[in-house]
């Protein structure tokens, strides 16, 4: 059984916590009150494994239509960086991996103390060899942004137009209730360049809906649920599973997934008793 799915007294408490928490801003004060009490059992303390290997060596996709997995640079563009945004960023620890590898990395976090603790990652650990650029490869700026995700607000300390070439969401995604992921999958529409992907570490993928949250349930089809469906409210049922014979016909405008496939490498907390890995990784782009 995989250590999520085990009851704990984190658990218990994080249960607690959000257990009336239903609307964006009381959601966001409940996650900046753990801040501000130092109780962080999601804090890992380095990058994802799984995002460190799809950023040094990306697989290929099956996709003709879309065969790059990572974002590029338009032959007109090539002196402007790519940018990137971390939302829910936490410590910061998968930004500053962004940063390394070439990309303008923002970290968004609607905690102050969060932030806080992002710097000084940043300046404690930002040179350790897991943030080492490769040869070849210069830097990207990393800039640390306080806001709402569902507002406009942080765009304002955003470089150029604000639109980003790479999103990334691990556990951005299941720290919100169910009853957020409507707007969850527009604003990541609305965010992402024209040409730009967006990154999904699919996680928790093995329990179930019914054991509430956060962190909430996200099998696979939550993710190719909403993201083609930006802005739709979707049925689910009393247990929390969503209800994929309700669903009606994607819309022109939402993001298809150009790849799925799990890595080898994640988070311990994402192998199961077996030792196997239970995450998924999606890739998505505009039509």
């Amino acid at each position: 059984m995989p250590e999520e799915d085990k009851p704990t007294d984190a658990r218990a408490r994080l249960l607690s916590h959000f257990s009336a928490a239903q609307g964006t801003t009381e959601h966001g004060q409940k996650w900046n009150e753990l801040w501000q009490q130092n109780f962080l059992p999601w804090d890992k303390g380095f990058p994802s494994p799984a995002l460190v290997d799809l950023l040094s060596s990306p697989p290929s996709s099956n996709s003709s239509k879309h065969p790059v997995l990572l974002p590029i640079r338009s032959a007109k563009d090539q002196k402007r960086r790519l940018k990137a945004l971390v939302p829910g960023c936490g410590r910061g620890y998968d930004v500053l991996l962004l940063a390394a590898h070439g990309y303008d990395a923002y970290g968004l976090e609607i905690s102050e103390k969060a932030l806080e603790e992002a710097k000084k990652v940043e300046k404690e650990k930002g040179g350790d060899k897991i943030y080492s650029t490769k040869p070849g490869v210069e830097r990207g700026t990393v800039t640390w942004l306080s806001g709402d995700f569902f507002h406009d607000g942080f765009l304002k300390d955003v470089e150029g137009e604000g639109k980003f070439d790479l999103i990334y969401d691990y556990t951005f995604l299941s720290a919100l209730p169910p009853v957020m992921r409507p707007a969850w999958s527009k604003r990541f529409n609305e965010l992402l360049a024209p040409e730009g992907r967006v990154i999904c570490l699919e996680f928790p993928t093995y329990k179930p809906a019914s054991t509430g949250g956060p962190p909430w349930a996200l099998p696979p089809k939550v993710y190719l649920a909403h993201l083609p469906r930006p802005g739709e409210d979707l049925t689910y049922g009393e247990d929390g599973e969503l209800l994929e014979e309700k669903l009606g016909p994607p819309s022109k405008s939402g993001l298809v997934r150009i790849a799925h496939f799990q890595p080898e490498r994640t988070h311990e907390i994402g192998y199961n008793a077996e030792g196997k890995v239970t995450d998924w990784i999606s890739v998505w782009a505009h039509p």
